[in-house]
C-alpha cells in the first residue's frame, strides 16, 4: 500500500513538470495584464475597466487616462494569479461585446528595474510647427536615453492668437553620462530649433 502511495505521488509530481500548460503558468506575482481602453468625451472608460478589475479579484498596478481629440483613453496594468487573469480577459470581452467600448489587452511583465537610469524631465514650448516632437525623440535616442512619459499639446497664445507647442518628457539618463555636457547639447540643439526648454531632475 505504502509502494503504490510513493509511486501514485511521484506520478502526480513528474505530471505537473511535464504538464505544457502548468509549466507555461508564471508565478503568481507574475501575471500582468495590459489594458487600453477608448471611448467618446464626455464617456469615460475608467469606471468599466476599473470595476472588471477589482471584480476579477487582480490588483491594479499603474493606470493613465488621457483625452485626445474628442477621445478618453484609459491605459490600465493589472496583475494576480493565472486565474484571475483569465477571469479579467473574459470580463474584458463581454465589456467590449455589451458596451461598446474599444479595447485592446495582451499578457505582459513588471518593467525591470533599471537603477542606472537617473529621472530628469524636460520641459519645451515653441511655436508650433511639424516635426517637433519627433526631432525631439531623435535627439534623445542619439543620445541612448530613454523617454518614460510623454505629454505633448497644441495650443493658442491668449495675448497673440500664436499657435503653440508644448511638451512635458520625463526621461531616463544613465548615471555615467555627463549631465552637464548634456544639458549643454540638448540646449545648443533646442537653440537651433527655436524651443524654449529647460531640463531638471525630477523631483520627488
Amino acid at each position: 500500500m505504502e509502494a503504490a502511495r510513493t509511486s501514485s505521488t511521484s506520478f502526480a509530481a513528474d505530471a505537473h513538470l511535464t504538464d505544457p500548460d502548468t509549466a507555461s503558468r508564471p508565478s503568481p506575482n507574475e501575471n500582468h495584464l495590459l489594458i487600453n481602453a477608448y471611448t467618446t468625451h464626455p464617456q469615460s472608460p475608467l469606471l468599466a475597466v476599473t470595476r472588471r478589475i477589482a471584480d476579477s479579484g487582480c490588483n491594479l498596478v499603474d493606470t493613465r487616462l488621457s483625452t485626445v481629440g474628442r477621445d478618453v483613453s484609459v491605459t490600465a496594468l493589472a496583475t494576480g494569479s493565472w486565474d484571475s487573469v483569465a477571469k479579467l480577459e473574459a470580463m474584458l470581452t463581454r465589456l467590449e461585446r455589451e458596451e461598446g467600448l474599444k479595447l485592446v489587452w495582451y499578457r505582459t511583465g513588471p518593467k525591470p528595474i533599471q537603477s542606472n537610469l537617473l529621472p530628469y524631465v524636460v520641459e519645451v514650448v515653441a511655436a508650433d510647427k511639424p516635426g517637433i516632437l519627433f526631432q525631439l525623440a531623435d535627439f534623445f535616442d542619439r543620445q541612448s536615453i530613454t523617454i518614460e512619459s510623454l505629454h505633448c499639446s497644441r495650443y493658442r497664445a491668449m495675448q497673440t492668437g500664436a499657435e503653440m507647442f508644448t511638451a512635458q518628457v520625463t526621461i531616463g539618463i544613465p548615471a555615467d553620462m555627463h549631465i552637464a555636457a548634456l544639458r549643454d547639447d540638448f540646449l545648443e540643439f533646442c537653440d537651433h530649433l527655436n524651443l524654449d526648454a529647460i531640463m531638471d531632475p525630477m523631483k520627488f
